[in-house]
């Protein structure tokens, strides 16, 4: 069984493309191999900076023969239909089989189509997979139609096994394939011949190129903290980094570089973040105190002086990126220790959304809302406005202008240059968080009194003029706030009404739309008047009218009973509006809360009784009653506990549907005919009496360990009981005795919700 080698050679791939090219090529290429009709044992692929690389094992030889039976007309059918089939098949009348069917005679077409060899189903593979590759982007060059992410230079393709080799003839546009490949550009440039992909690689390795990316990730990894350690150092990890520059050499050789002493003084995160984007470093830090003290740079071949012209070259473009770095951060200290007031005034320019105001405006909200929040999470509240007026400036520094990715970080070097209290800065550094699944949670209170106003003001907002998420488009991410205000909320078990929050939003954001609108009248009015001709008079009455009129709404002593209507109907439209976005959003937190609570591993079904239950709102409370739920039913008792209640729930519903009445009052233990019956009353009294102030302590499992010690009473009682007695005093009396096992086991969550 011959074995497949595939090299396509080009000029230098993009990194970041070239992962997902392995694997792009490897599917394409294997799918149509299989659609032809070849097996193999296995597959891999492998890429450097120049190459994309497929093996396949254990290819099959050959495609076996197919064999197709196709059933066509009656023997007796019109001429026409069996000229159809003729055409459909390509065979004569002649070489139609007619057999018997349950309706008689039909003709059958029996289609044998032979076997291909492996090599021209390889070459028609091959060729497909290089022309219909899908590249993020691509580039033609010369005369030809061909498209590559960079020019294609040659493709090497071979079947191999104990007899030799043979190259597989493909041909694209001006290329053909052939036995030989290259070495690394500058250590061993020229072609040389291979035969397989063992002697591929070794033949690779020996040229200077190291094929599996792996491999050179961890050669990279290695060498580069080896050599911090030799020198009592620690690299700084960074997988992105070294996934990326893995993908640029083909030969890794680490060299370290010192940082000069002007720029030590930077922040960390400033040194790592300049080095990274714009040199593609590793940073290099003194664990014993943190700083940022060297680098560490992977050149692409081995020099005559070992590296030391690189790195020499390397350290000057650095000291002149680091010296941009230094020049933003003094500058910024400056406007930090005047308070910052320049970038919070330069913040009113800034748009945050064309309908929801300047960053200035939203800082606004996010001020107020936090010190509504604060007391809920034992923060200060004037600390608490004070953070969330200052967590936004660093938007307008120069150093967050360079890097994005510093917001709030460097609010938190800023605040604290600026004298303001710990918690501030430290506010200023976490209220974007939790970014995402992996980032963590904040929880110094003023930090999550900051970070929970942001997120809700943002989903407030979006939601008040109807941005909201439509199936995969979620542009403002409002996804991952609301996440964000989950993770918060259970991450500090924050016992908060969602309700209550998001309402007194949408209210305010409702009011500030109405009156925009009202704005937006008066500037049309004025628009109008300034441009009709000859109709001032009419314009300027209407327009004095519209100022009276607004004037009297404003000023209480002046409002006609006309206006006190007008502005009641306006702050009912308002409420109304603010009610149905308030509830729409809450479904959507709870919608988000769904899905966090499956990955914990609670059911769906489990999540839907307890949203069922009044104080949905809270969804701490919510959690803690889901997971004592969720806990509950996976034992025995919460098992035939369930199937007690449903017993009971089913029987107690086709009877007040029947009768249609609600069987909710009166149960009486005198009535009782039998021991299980008048043990169940005992045993529901005992139950309830525990229940009651459990769910009121909201001691979730103690409500439910004595639901438990019901379910041997319910299912003697069912055992015992003929509930739909023919004497009616006593059907009453159970089914108000069902409803009583209803009423009591549905304190703690709705259990018809529940599947089982």
């Amino acid at each position: 069984m011959p074995d497949l080698l595939l090299e396509l050679f080009s000029e230098e791939i993009p990194a970041r493309m070239q992962a997902r090219a392995r694997e792009d090529l490897k599917k394409l290429v294997t799918d149509a191999l299989v659609e032809a009709g070849l097996t193999y044992a296995s597959a891999g692929a492998f890429s450097t900076p120049r190459r994309l690389v497929l093996t396949v094992q254990g290819l099959t030889a050959e495609s076996p023969m197919q064999r197709e039976e196709r059933k066509g007309p009656k023997a007796d059918a019109p001429a026409a239909a069996l000229e159809g089939f003729l055409r459909s098949t390509g065979l004569s009348r002649e070489q139609l089989e007619l057999r018997d069917d349950k309706k008689g005679q039909v003709y059958f077409a029996v289609l044998e189509k032979p076997g291909r060899k492996a090599a021209e189903i390889v070459a028609e593979a091959v060729e497909g997979a290089i022309r219909g590759f899908p590249w993020p982007k691509s580039m033609r060059w010369g005369s030809g139609s061909l498209r590559w992410v960079r020019p294609l230079h040659s493709i090497l393709c071979l079947l191999s096994d104990e007899s030799g080799a043979e190259v597989v003839p493909v041909t694209v546009d001006h290329l053909s394939a052939g036995n030989t490949t290259e070495g690394h550009r500058f250590m061993a440039p020229g072609r040389f011949p291979v035969s397989s992909f063992d002697d591929y690689a070794a033949k690779l390795k020996r040229a200077f190129v190291v094929l599996d990316a792996a491999e050179r990730e961890q050669t990279i990894w290695h060498d580069a903290t080896t050599q911090a350690f030799a020198q009592g150092l620690e690299v700084v990890p960074d997988a992105g980094l070294l996934s990326e520059v893995a993908g640029l050499v083909e030969w890794p050789v680490v060299l370290m570089g010192a940082i000069g002493e002007d720029f030590l003084g930077l922040p960390p995160e400033v040194l790592q973040t300049s080095m990274r984007e714009h040199q593609k470093f590793f940073s290099v830090k003194n664990p014993k105190s943190g700083r940022i003290e060297k680098f560490v740079t992977v050149a692409n071949r081995e020099t005559a002086d070992h590296g030391e012209t690189i790195l020499k070259g390397n350290q000057k473009v650095l000291s002149a990126r680091l010296s941009d770095a230094k020049f933003f951060w003094e500058n910024d200290l400056r406007v930090a220790k005047a308070g910052m007031g320049e970038w919070l005034d330069g913040l009113k320019a800034v748009t945050f959304h064309n309908k929801l105001g300047s960053q200035h405006d939203r800082i606004e909200r996010i001020a107020a809302l936090a010190r509504e929040i604060a007391p809920l999470v034992d923060a200060d509240a004037d600390i608490a406005e004070q953070a969330a007026r200052l967590a936004k400036a660093d938007l307008r520094s120069a150093m967050v202008g360079e890097f994005p990715e510093l917001q709030g970080l460097m609010g938190m070097y800023y605040a604290r240059e600026a004298g303001f209290p710990d918690a501030v800065a430290l506010a200023a550094r976490d209220h974007w968080r939790p970014k995402g699944e992996g980032d963590s949670v904040p929880t110094d209170p003023v930090s999550v009194a900051v970070a929970l106003a942001d997120k809700i003001d943002t989903l407030t907002g979006f939601w008040a003029i109807d941005e909201k998420p439509t199936g995969s488009k979620d542009p403002y991410a409002l996804r991952r706030a609301a996440l964000g205000v989950i993770r918060l909320v259970l991450g500090n078990r924050i016992r908060a009404e969602m309700q209550a929050l998001v309402s007194s939003r949408m209210t305010k954001h409702e009011a500030k739309q109405a009156a925009q609108q009202w704005s937006d009248v008066n500037q049309a009015i004025a628009d109008v008047l300034s441009t009709a001709a000859g109709n001032e008079e009419v314009f300027s009455l209407l327009l004095k009218s519209y100022a009276d009129s607004t004037e009297s709404l404003a000023n209480p002593d002046k409002r006609t009973r006309e206006h006190e209507e007008l502005l009641g109907e306006l702050r009912e439209s308002i409420e109304t509006a603010a009610r149905t976005k308030t509830n729409d959003l809450l479904s959507f937190l709870h919608d988000r809360l769904k899905v966090y609570l499956r990955d914990q591993g609670i059911r769906h079904d489990v999540i839907d009784a307890c949203l069922a239950m009044p104080g949905n709102d809270d969804l701490t409370l919510l959690v803690k009653r889901a997971e004592a739920l969720a806990g509950f039913l996976k034992t025995d008792d919460g098992t035939n506990l369930l199937q007690g209640f449903k017993r009971a729930n089913n029987i107690l519903s086709q009877a007040e549907a029947k009768d249609g009445v609600e069987y909710s009052f009166g149960a009486d233990e005198k009535f009782a005919e039998t021991d299980a019956e008048r043990a169940l009353f005992t045993a529901l009294d005992g139950a309830e009496a525990v229940i009651r102030p459990a769910m009121r302590e909201e001691d979730f499992a103690a409500a439910m360990t004595a639901m438990a010690s019901l379910r041997a009473p319910i299912d003697a009682f069912f055992e015992a009981v003929q509930v739909n007695a023919e004497n009616p005093i006593l059907r009453r009396n159970r089914l108000n005795l069902l409803h009583r096992i209803r009423a009591i086991c549905g304190q703690v969550a709705d259990l018809t919700k529940v599947e089982g």
